[in-house]
């Protein structure tokens, strides 16, 4: 019998901009285990064309999903891969944005499949409808 082909465990590491203790009060109250970071007070988000700067901001254009974007608000989704070499360079490997992003939400796979689909009309922004387990009326 051929032995087993093995993968390496995944890196998975979560950036997002808010301080540190807020995402791991968030981390802990949804009861979620992976390796969370905080890039609070750094460019990180704005050099991945996440986060608008204030002069952006002021003149109602930015640059987002590699195009123009008029009146951008403070932050808009997207996602990036990196890849750690063995000499521990960092390379940035893949991004995506906006509609590339709704494979990660699985809802969106179920919504995406019935007659009405996600039904966002009307809604104040596309995912007000979204709750976490924890702020369902416990009826």
């Amino acid at each position: 019998m051929a032995g087993r082909a093995h993968a390496p465990p995944g890196q998975r590491k979560r950036i997002s901009r808010a301080p540190l203790a807020k995402l791991q009060a968030y981390r802990q109250r949804l009861g979620w285990s992976f390796k969370w970071f905080s890039s609070f007070g750094t460019s990180f988000n704005a050099d991945f064309g996440v986060t608008f700067k204030p002069e952006e901001l002021a003149g109602n254009r930015a640059t987002y999903n590699y195009g123009s974007l008029e009146r951008p608000s403070g932050e808009m989704p997207g996602v990036s891969t990196f890849y750690k070499g063995a000499d521990g360079e960092v390379f940035h490997a893949y991004s995506s944005y906006g509609r590339g992003i709704d494979i990660l939400n699985t809802a969106y796979n179920y919504l995406d499949l019935v007659p009405k689909g996600r039904d966002e009309q009307g809604l104040p922004s596309p995912m007000a409808w979204v709750r976490r387990h924890d702020e369902y009326d416990p009826r």
